[in-house]
């Protein structure tokens, strides 16, 4: 099932994210599990640079759900420029979409993907409102 990334989105974040030689599997293309890393490591900075570090005894995101819909096949050398952005924002989460496209294919998508993100108290293991910080960066 391909789940297609929503028209109304909101660009937030994107970066570089280099094609390591043992991102690749036996068949000589990046292993799809390392597609899901990518997508991390892109969300993961977002995080850091919207809220700081997470803290395991407050208040933070956790990932409810998460999807690839794999495009073309990534393989080594090369750099990936990884776009993320937000969307649905509700009461305790919000999705998050990310693109994947080789540095050297500008426009060109190799993946693309997202995560069902939610705000929770960390100690408690429940939801919380989304901190009104974060809600005005989401709109």
């Amino acid at each position: 099932m391909r789940i297609d990334i929503p028209e109304q989105k909101k660009l937030t974040y994107e970066m570089v994210i280099p094609i390591r030689w043992g991102d690749m599997d036996a068949m000589g293309h990046v292993n799809n599990t390392i597609y899901f890393r990518y997508f991390e490591i892109v969300r993961i900075e977002w995080m850091h640079s919207v809220v700081g570090a997470a803290d395991p005894r407050g208040q933070g995101f956790v990932i409810a759900n998460a999807f690839c819909n794999f495009i073309r096949q990534l393989e080594y050398p090369g750099d990936i420029l990884a776009r993320h952005y937000v969307a649905n924002p509700g009461r305790t989460s919000f999705d998050t979409f990310i693109t994947l496209e080789r540095c050297d294919e500008p426009g060109v998508l190799y993946a693309t993907g997202g995560a069902t993100t939610v705000w929770v108290d960390f100690r408690a293991k429940q939801s919380l409102p989304l901190p009104d910080r974060l809600r005005a960066l989401l709109g």
